[in-house]
């Protein structure tokens, strides 16, 4: 579970897909019991944030993932042990093999110890949205129209693009790019 695809070929990808599925089913069932008036949109906006990168990898860092990962030599040059991507990939690998070795109910049980150590407060409803849907919803109060999004450019190695978007509000003449 912990062997980066760098090390070799017998990795923890395989893992990585299992237990990402495995993670959203936890979080899931978690929130439906947690809070039990909020809406399927609600549910669905706080579940992307638990099981995003950014949570996943400060998750990992409390488990000191890093320091057992099998890295490829120039991987662990370049601090593939300290890499975001590389730490939640690791994570959701680790949830997989403990769902493979002891079950569903073992796996379950990982995941909420695993979760209730997180500040929940920043979780409530109107913080959980993204920022497209925060614009979206601002945009509309204002009646202002739907926010047109269009790709302007791509740019660097498929395995890390950067896209350049523009974000329009003809209503206002507006327009931005990020």
């Amino acid at each position: 579970a912990l062997t980066h695809r760098s090390f070799g070929a017998h990795n923890g990808e395989r893992l990585e897909f299992l237990g990402d599925a495995v993670l959203s089913l936890c979080i899931s069932d978690w929130l439906y019991a947690k809070y039990p008036d909020l809406s399927e949109g609600e549910l669905s906006r706080m579940r992307a944030l638990l099981v995003r990168e950014e949570t996943l990898h400060k998750l990992a860092l409390r488990l000191d993932l890093g320091a057992h990962l099998r890295l490829g030599a120039g991987e662990k040059r370049s601090g593939g042990a300290a890499r975001a991507s590389i730490l939640a990939d690791a994570l959701e690998a680790l949830l997989g093999a403990i769902y493979l070795d002891e079950g569903f109910a073992a796996a379950r049980n990982w995941v909420f110890t695993l979760y209730n150590t997180l500040d929940l407060a920043s979780l409530s409803p109107a913080q959980a949205q993204d920022a497209k849907t925060r614009l979206q919803e601002f945009t509309q109060s204002k009646k202002w129209g739907l926010p047109q999004y269009t790709l302007v450019a791509t740019q660097g190695a498929a395995h890390h693009l950067q896209f350049e978007v523009e974000c329009a509000l003809p209503a206002k003449q507006l327009a931005t790019r990020g």
